[in-house]
């Protein structure tokens, strides 16, 4: 719950973000009015994003032995870029993030309702449709099921209130650093998720090498118990993984952990 949680206040602050600079743009340009058309356009995104959770959901639930898991692996694998791209990106855009969005306003200020839309839509969507297959991977990896859901939900309520008040300008806070601190989470989420879709492939022998058990400490966090739900809630851990669960899981968080940060790090003033 709390990975999901987190995962939604994340995106959600991304997505927040993203429309309080379209919107605030359109107030500064006197067109206050037009924002209810930058609203449809979320709103048909965010739609089109919680239709790509639900298929993935029925194609999974309705699928025969072994395509569910290799349904469920391939999702995870895809989670797993998706969220490597997102968070280099945010750190890397975030700078130049309000330039950008109010560039294709200007573009699009004095077009159709329909145009303004469209920026919105195709400026969440990604975002929504990274989300939702991020959040879908997370719970099955974790197997925390309804709790996931409202985990997600409760992070994405958060990341309304919190974006609401940054647009009207009673929050100060600092992106570079929320950021940054939640895509370091979201390293060992992604990492995770990576070791549960290997699991779910060679489940059905579709990777059938390093498959001996690397270690088992299920005697110190017992199955289903306060720590074990805890951490696999949080960044999808297995008491008991394959040898290439372990090797693909030290070989994406160290590399990715230590460019990361190292990209992310503020420059030191001149």
């Amino acid at each position: 719950m709390l990975a999901n949680f987190l995962i939604g206040l994340r995106e959600g602050m991304e997505a927040a973000l993203i429309v309080g600079i379209l919107a605030g743009y359109l107030v500064k340009l006197g067109q206050a009015a037009r924002i209810k058309f930058l609203l449809w356009g979320v709103a048909v995104a965010l739609a089109a994003s919680i239709a790509i959770g639900l298929v993935l959901t029925f194609f999974v639930t309705s699928a025969p032995a072994g395509i569910n898991e290799f349904i469920a692996g391939l999702a995870s694998f895809i989670a797993v870029v998706f969220v490597t791209w997102m968070i280099f990106w945010m750190a890397r855009q975030s700078k130049n993030l309000s330039g950008e969005l109010r560039g294709r306003i200007d573009k699009v200020a004095t077009s159709s309702g329909f145009a303004l839309g469209g920026v919105a839509f195709f400026a969440v969507i990604r975002e929504g449709a990274e989300t939702s297959v991020f959040l879908w991977s997370s719970t099955r990896a974790s197997g925390d099921g309804t709790n996931g859901v409202l985990g997600a939900f409760l992070g994405l309520l958060a990341a309304t209130i919190l974006g609401y008040l940054f647009y009207k300008g009673s929050l100060k806070l600092n992106l570079g650093k929320f950021f940054r601190y939640t895509g370091g989470f979201l390293i060992l989420v992604a990492a995770g998720i990576l070791a549960y879709g290997i699991a779910e492939w060679q489940e059905i022998g579709l990777l059938q090498f390093f498959t001996a058990q690397s270690y088992d400490v299920s005697n110190i966090v017992t199955p289903d118990g306060f720590l074990d739900i805890a951490l696999r809630s949080t960044i999808s851990f297995r008491s008991a993984p394959s040898q290439l669960e372990t090797i693909a899981w030290f070989a994406f968080v160290i590399p990715t952990t230590w460019v990361f940060f190292k990209s992310s790090k503020p420059k030191a003033a001149k």
